[in-house]
């Protein structure tokens, strides 16, 4: 487990997810990576990207990019303030709660994102489940 965010918390995802059985299977058919925009909220002044590229039940990789990094075009960038972030992975707001709500929004294929919600649910479920705190 790992503190959220740091680099650490990245390696701890795609490790999770590269060892996860369930996620590897529910997964299978996604083909797509993400960029999370974790917007300054309340809590956390700062502005952070995330990169995540999933791809057949696998973590290809995960990392912290600067908002400057502008050579990958992912199929879909989430974008929410941290605390909504937060709220997520604490499991107090449902992710296609937080999406349907327009608490986390999404730009990317909609269709397919609303196809593979057993995928969403996993991958968040992974990413609690390597989330030790907060900062």
């Amino acid at each position: 487990m790992a503190d959220f965010p740091s680099p650490e918390w990245s390696q701890a995802l795609k490790d999770k997810i590269n060892s996860d059985e369930k996620y590897s299977h529910i997964a299978r058919n996604w083909e797509g990576d993400l960029r999370c925009i974790l917007e300054p909220s309340s809590t956390h002044a700062d502005l952070l990207w995330m990169y995540i590229d999933l791809w057949h039940g696998k973590c290809r990789d995960a990392f912290f990019e600067t908002p400057d990094n502008k050579d990958r075009t992912p199929a879909f960038t989430f974008k929410a303030p941290y605390d909504n972030f937060v709220r997520v992975l604490k499991g107090e707001l449902a992710p296609m709660q937080a999406l349907l709500t327009r608490k986390l929004s999404v730009q990317g294929n909609m269709a397919v994102l609303m196809r593979s919600v057993p995928t969403v649910i996993e991958f968040v479920r992974c990413c609690r489940e390597v989330t030790d705190k907060v900062a």
